[in-house]
């Protein structure tokens, strides 16, 4: 297989593009290299939309791309006092360790270990 990916544009992008085609008085060639489409990609959304193969539908399932939502300040918060609680807790396991460590250098007969 060569290099070249292959691109699967959702169906609600097919439907604003061929809208945008539809009310822009502008070649479709324009706007296909404007959006860095092949021409004839947006010639054969057209021909869909019209043969009402190209239809935005609702859908239930969640779309595979990653949605960046920006975090809020209590998310930041949260995170910050996470963290604190996350160093807290390595300090008091390092101690324990330390201290069974010590305890063991103690009684060094007890061979409850």
């Amino acid at each position: 297989m060569g290099e070249e990916r292959v691109v699967e544009y959702s169906t609600e992008f097919k439907v604003r593009v061929v809208a945008l085609t539809n009310q822009l008085k502008v070649f479709m060639t324009t706007i296909a290299n404007i959006i860095g489409l092949h021409p004839v990609m947006m010639y054969r959304w057209r021909q869909e939309s019209r043969g009402v193969k190209l239809v935005e539908k609702l859908s239930r399932r969640k779309s595979m791309s990653k949605t960046v939502r920006p975090q809020s300040q209590t998310d930041d918060k949260e995170v910050k006092r996470l963290r604190k609680q996350v160093e807290k807790l390595k300090k008091e396991n390092d101690f324990l360790k330390k201290w069974e460590v010590y305890l063991k250098d103690l009684n060094p007969k007890d061979s409850r270990s």
